[in-house]
């Protein structure tokens, strides 16, 4: 069975080329355009890992993170964040949480193939 792959990202031509690019890879693409959305759809519908835009409205990745983590309590689910924002490297403490990662945009087709790899085997 594949793996659902959630993207969270305010800018539809991006939810559109991940869409495109999840799909060839094999994955089941799930798409948001804005956190709040994503938390609800997650609760009735956990994907195996979520790709997580930073800088968003009406909340921001950071709080996305949080409510996931501490609210819903989807702890071992991974989530890279998928972001243009410059210097994220050094706010991802990923000695706190091991699933936790990174994607700099643009991305490459074999990075992110990698990367969800080598996250969902983190999963369970």
């Amino acid at each position: 069975m594949s793996a659902t792959v959630m993207v969270v990202d305010d800018d539809q031509a991006i939810l559109e080329l991940m869409r495109l690019l999840l799909e060839k890879m094999g994955y089941i693409p799930v798409t948001a355009d804005d956190g709040l959305k994503a938390l609800e759809m997650v609760k009735g519908n956990p994907p195996d890992i979520i790709l997580l835009d930073v800088m968003m409205t009406p909340i921001n990745g950071w709080e996305f993170l949080a409510r996931l983590r501490n609210e819903i309590g989807m702890r071992k689910t991974p989530v890279i964040f998928f972001t243009a924002f410059p210097f994220i490297e050094e706010k991802i403490d990923t000695s706190v949480d091991s699933r936790l990662g990174l994607l700099q945009k643009p991305v490459s087709f074999k990075e992110l193939k990698d990367t969800l790899a080598t996250y969902l085997s983190m999963k369970d």
